[in-house]
């Protein structure tokens, strides 16, 4: 794993591909609290040599841990205050105007980028990623934030959610789900019985969704 510099308040964790072509660009997104090295440990279990991976870091630090960062903070009954909003208003103007600017840095159109992330990283790549040109969106044990509004046109979803999650409750995946389908959204969807966490099975999943998509 190597760190780079991004042009960009982004703390990015550079995970390259192991071939001298990489075919695609997928960025990650960490849950409230965790940092990018938290899922950057998962790079080999995806099984996916031929993709680079970016790790960013989020925005800003977390309220109860000292390595931890966020993307918005949380009050206490888990909703967005004035103070969650403006964060999170923030962290989607960065993140949004950084994954525009990886193709003149990576040399990999948006077209083969996806986007995924875990928790708040979830809530994060669909509030970002449903208005942008990329190949695809992958939600882990995330959500759809109530203020989103419909997109004019948005890439595929997969969504996968824990039936025992006692974070993020199973509700608020079906609930993200029957939104996107409403909106015209093209949604896969898949449940397992886990909590808040991803096991195997998972990356399973999540490399079919990439691999699926043929090489343009």
């Amino acid at each position: 794993m190597t760190q780079i510099e991004a042009n960009s308040p982004l703390d990015i964790m550079f995970v390259p591909a192991r071939t001298d072509a990489p075919i695609g660009t997928i960025v990650v997104l960490h849950g409230w609290g965790a940092n990018h090295d938290d899922l950057g440990e998962l790079v080999p279990y995806f099984k996916l040599p031929e993709y680079q991976f970016l790790f960013p870091n989020g925005i800003f630090d977390h309220e109860y841990s000292d390595e931890g960062k966020m993307w918005y903070s949380f009050t206490g009954a888990g909703q967005l205050n004035d103070r969650s909003l403006t964060q999170l208003a923030t962290s989607r103007e960065v993140l949004t105007a950084w994954i525009q600017s990886l193709p003149d840095s990576t040399g990999i159109p948006l077209d083969r980028t996806w986007i995924a992330g875990f928790s708040q990283g979830g809530a994060m790549t669909l509030d970002i990623g449903l208005d942008l040109p990329v190949a695809g969106l992958i939600v882990l044990s995330g959500y759809l934030h109530q203020n989103r509004q419909q997109p004019p046109a948005a890439p595929s979803v997969l969504i996968i959610h824990g039936r025992q999650d006692d974070v993020v409750p199973i509700s608020a995946a079906r609930q993200g789900r029957e939104v996107l389908t409403q909106w015209g959204v093209n949604v896969r969807y898949q449940e397992f019985d886990m909590g808040h966490s991803i096991v195997p099975e998972v990356l399973d999943v999540v490399r079919n969704f990439v691999t699926d998509r043929p090489t343009l």
